[in-house]
């Protein structure tokens, strides 16, 4: 078997610590060459220079491409993806992996894949197939998929969605989500480690609050977190633990109001850049339930058997098991979904949920994926025709 270059890219702490065990799978395959691209947020002093996190855990970063601007304007994310595309086409042109390693929506992984369809370098994406009506990586995430060769779905559904824009159901698999594994090799923090780690004690009444900027809805993200904000100081004797929010347009204005707010209520209130994947997941196992719009609330707090709130139409069009409560962005909407997932009668229902997105660990699976599949052809796309063959078949 001839060894594979894989290239994987991460721009993300929350993408990152996803991609963890794919990136760990392929470091230590005989038949498969590691490279790591890392680029946006991880290599900024704002968001807490979470690259070090990956050299920490023992990889070597091949390529550190600053692409982030000062501005979170629509212009400045523009421009950033711009940048990207320039950055990246160099990078890869240099690397020359056999194949891209990718996942989700965000901007940075539209440039770097736009960048290697150009150079004529496969894809492999992860978590197509999703609805997210709320923001514009809706669009972004099916534009990856079209550029993509290989894709790895997190659900059954999303698989058929992914066939449906035309990708061949032979290189379409459903893996289960990626942040499962950590669940389930990762030893958390118990509670006293725990809030050794964060640096405070737990309170009768815990709440994680993530939430990241809207771009597609009505009410602006301020308005929103505003409305959250006036909900969570209403409830007594509880933690509040924020994390701050991502790169996306609007999203210093989210972080500003939640470093007023701590400033203020710093009896009762704590905020992290990046709490890391051992901390988040370990706050997940000891909070009352997760408040925001925040794709963890529905792909990872179901395996705790919690409740989430999700707010607005971020999350709109994604899979939500019974544990999730979606509600709208103002604060009456707001003070009854957190009225129900106090309620004895709630927190009875979602026991013994089963999440979603699976149980099982993706990254075996991916692997052998990867090593089987034949590349040489893989750039020449042929347009599966979703609806004829489904016609052909009922005919």
């Amino acid at each position: 078997m001839n060894l594979k270059k894989i290239c994987v890219f991460t721009g993300t702490r929350a993408e990152y610590g996803l991609l963890y065990w794919i990136i760990k799978a392929i470091y230590d395959d005989e038949f498969l060459e590691l490279q790591l691209v890392v680029s946006g947020m991880h290599l900024s002093p704002e968001f807490g220079l979470t690259y070090k996190q990956i050299e920490e855990d023992g990889f070597f970063i091949n390529k550190k491409i600053e692409i982030l601007l000062s501005s979170d304007s629509a212009v400045g994310i523009s421009k950033s993806v711009g940048l990207g595309v320039i950055s990246f086409a160099e990078c890869l042109d240099e690397l020359r992996p056999d194949l891209l390693i990718v996942l989700g929506d965000r901007f940075e992984v539209f440039s770097i894949v736009t960048s290697a369809m150009i150079n004529r370098i496969p894809v492999a994406h992860f978590h197509g197939g999703e609805s997210t009506e709320g923001v514009i990586d809706e669009s972004i995430r099916h534009s990856v998929t079209k550029m993509s060769h290989i894709h790895f779905t997190s659900t059954k559904l999303y698989r058929n969605r992914v066939i449906q824009l035309g990708e061949q159901p032979s290189n379409v698999f459903n893996v289960g989500a990626l942040g499962i594994e950590s669940i389930n090799k990762l030893v958390l923090l118990n509670k006293s480690d725990f809030e050794v780690a964060i640096n405070r004690s737990l309170s009768k009444l815990n709440v994680l609050i993530t939430f990241h900027p809207v771009t597609l809805e009505t009410y602006s993200s301020e308005f929103q977190f505003k409305e959250i904000l006036s909900s969570l100081d209403c409830l007594e004797e509880c933690l509040l633990i924020f994390t701050k929010a991502n790169a996306d347009t609007d999203g210093r204005i989210i972080n500003t109001l939640i470093d007023e707010y701590v400033s203020i209520n710093s009896n009762k209130a704590i905020s992290f850049i990046s709490m890391g994947q051992i901390r988040y997941l370990s706050a997940l196992q000891h909070v009352d339930f997760i408040i925001g719009n925040s794709s963890s609330g529905l792909l990872e707090a179901p395996s705790f058997n919690i409740p989430t709130i999700n707010i607005g139409d971020r999350q709109k069009g994604r899979v939500s098991g019974e544990t999730v409560i979606n509600c709208l962005p103002d604060s009456v909407s707001i003070n009854k979904a957190i009225k129900k997932a106090l309620s004895k009668d709630f927190i009875e229902s979602i026991k013994n949920c089963k999440s979603p997105y699976g149980e099982k660990n993706p990254s075996v699976q991916v692997i052998e994926i990867l090593k089987k599949t034949d590349l040489s052809e893989i750039l020449k796309k042929k347009f599966y025709n979703f609806v004829e063959n489904i016609f052909n078949k009922e005919n």
